[in-house]
């Protein structure tokens, strides 16, 4: 009987331990969830919301919109238009979705090539599918909503005026940054500022919700160039023409504004269309004003005239006897087209007498030529921050290089851009004051610095305006109702070994209108082929037009009425 108890008790006693045991492990385990339940609704809160945030929350990128680049009169040159580009995460594509089909048709790819190149960068978070794609076919891939694949917002430079402009104003590449021209040159000025902002996604990384604006894009600050649009359009056309009609290699024309120095009017030939590059030829891409040099030949006769007046040896009625027609200088022959006999300042500008203008070179200084070249900005920047523009060559020969000397009042030994002659004529179209070039539309007066005496550049204009008269080499670039001043050039091209015997390049320098003067206009034509080769008969007449339609289009006055015809009255 005792031992029953014994055994009773014993075993009541381990019922009530174990009893005891889960009480205190379901105890246990419920303070533990309590616990736990505290921590992650007060102390784990922060870490919680952290790590949730960072596998839905997201900082993406706002583009910024480039700034505007417009001629003088506000016309459009390069403005912005939003466009879509279309990009895939493939380590969250789904290449069995049924909106591949349509997705593939969209990208105008086939759904295998598709599938194919998702499935290749499946370790990749990122890749292009297609860029540059119109707002309308971005929405379009929205509503198909294909696992891994989105849609982000961008802009695309478009050039209203295409190939009439570009050489100036360049383009930009995919993205966004100037490669050419303007674009380049002024690319940290027109480049805005990326904006971000948080958003959410879900697990396939599509955006469901716009948290907020971290900071705002800021567009590019717009540019206002020098050109009139209106003068680019005719002037190109001219100079596309004659490069047609005498199958030249090249051309370009310049047009400055006589007071202000500012580029209104820099056209090439050949050109591109930017806003359709599948077809550029390289020839093409040059802004071959400010990039190509050729020696001008005569159209420095002027400047070497003015030396010689400024000399203090010469005067308006000085006489160079230029027989026989041509001169030896040591080995060398220069030679006039005919013999001129004796010549006044005035006429060996108008016969464009080579002997003239060597005799009277070789008798000033050894620097006097040269030094005048010099301060009308030949061999040097022209100041206008264009890439690639070249400086040309101004080479200083001293005394005993006769040859060297000679040839130079002539326009050989020295290379030249298109714009760098415009600008040397401007000393003679504004009363002698040297003036900075400008591609940008300036807003006060333009300063310049004196180069030689008002009477001397009055002098020489007249000079030059018996040029385009009768007897003159240039009378080809005369325009009905105005006064014009200038003069030709046409110079053998160099060639390894010397000069090509049937290749050259065709110059016209001229001012217009001569009484009150508003244009400088440079027109130079590279290689032409057929029997027409000469300045005056190449370059001339496209200058002739092109001035014409500027001085009408701008409304300058007439300086010189045709006379009206005598009348005769009969007497009854």
């Amino acid at each position: 009987m005792s031992d029953n108890n014994d055994t009773s008790i014993v075993e009541s006693a381990g019922r009530s331990w174990r009893l005891l045991l889960v009480g205190v492990l379901l105890f246990a385990v419920a303070g533990g969830i309590v616990s736990k339940l505290v921590s992650l609704y007060t102390l784990d809160q922060a870490f919680l919301q952290n790590q949730g945030d960072a596998r839905s929350l997201r900082t993406m990128l706002t583009p910024a919109h480039r700034g505007v680049i417009t001629d003088r009169n506000g016309e459009p040159l390069a403005v912005s238009a939003p466009v879509a580009t279309i990009w895939a995460d493939p380590s969250k594509a789904d290449t069995h979705h049924q909106g591949l089909v349509r997705l593939a048709s969209l990208l105008n790819m086939k759904r295998s090539d598709l599938v194919a190149r998702l499935e290749k960068d499946s370790s990749r978070q990122f890749i292009y599918l297609k860029r540059q794609v119109t707002p309308e076919l971005a929405r379009q891939i929205e509503t198909l909503k294909v696992p891994g694949v989105h849609v982000d917002v961008e802009y695309k430079r478009y050039y209203p005026a295409g190939e009439v402009s570009t050489h100036l104003v360049g383009f930009t590449g995919i993205e966004g940054a100037g490669q050419e021209g303007m674009e380049l040159a002024y690319n940290e000025w027109l480049s805005g500022e990326t904006g971000r902002k948080l958003v959410m996604q879900d697990r396939l990384g599509r955006t469901i919700k716009h948290i907020k604006s971290i900071e705002e894009a800021k567009p590019g600050r717009d540019i206002q160039l020098s050109i009139d649009l209106r003068l680019q359009y005719m002037a190109y056309r001219e100079l596309k023409a004659v490069v047609q009609s005498h199958k030249a290699d090249s051309a370009s024309a310049v047009v400055l504004d006589a007071n202000t120095g500012e580029v209104l009017v820099m056209v090439n030939q050949p050109s591109y269309n930017p806003n359709d590059r599948s077809k550029i030829d390289v020839n093409g891409l040059r802004n071959r004003a400010v990039t190509d040099l050729f020696e001008p030949g005569s159209t420095m006769k002027p400047l070497t005239i003015a030396a010689a007046l400024m000399s203090g040896k010469y005067t308006m009625d000085s006489i160079i006897d230029t027989s026989p027609g041509y001169i030896r200088i040591r080995r060398s022959t220069i030679r006039d087209h005919r013999n001129y006999g004796k010549l006044d300042l005035t006429s060996i500008i108008t016969k464009s007498s080579n002997v003239g203008a060597t005799k009277i070179a070789l008798s000033l200084q050894e620097d006097a030529v040269r030094n005048l070249f010099h301060n009308v900005g030949l061999g040097q920047s022209s100041g206008t921050g264009f890439p690639g523009e070249r400086n040309g060559s101004l080479p200083y020969y001293p005394a005993k290089r006769v040859v060297e000397r000679a040839t130079m009042s002539y326009g050989y030994g020295l290379s030249v851009t298109p714009l760098q002659l415009a600008q040397a004529y401007l000393p003679l179209a504004n009363g002698g004051v040297a003036l900075p070039v400008s591609l940008v539309k300036l807003d006060g007066e333009a300063k310049g610095a004196r180069v030689m005496p008002k009477g001397v550049a009055k002098n020489v204009l007249g000079m030059m305006e018996t040029v385009t008269q009768k007897g003159g080499t240039g009378r080809r670039a005369a325009v009905y109702g105005y006064r014009v001043a200038g003069k030709t050039g046409t110079v053998h091209k160099s060639t390894r070994g010397g000069y090509a015997d049937d290749k050259y390049i065709s110059v016209f320098s001229g001012i217009v209108p001569v009484a009150d003067p508003r244009f400088v206009i440079v027109v130079m034509v590279n290689n032409p082929k057929g029997q027409e080769y000469y300045g005056g008969e190449v370059a001339a007449p496209v200058f002739s037009r092109i001035s014409s339609n500027a001085l009408r289009l701008l409304n300058v006055a007439p300086d010189q009425w045709p006379q009206k015809p005598t009348e005769t009255v009969v007497m009854k």
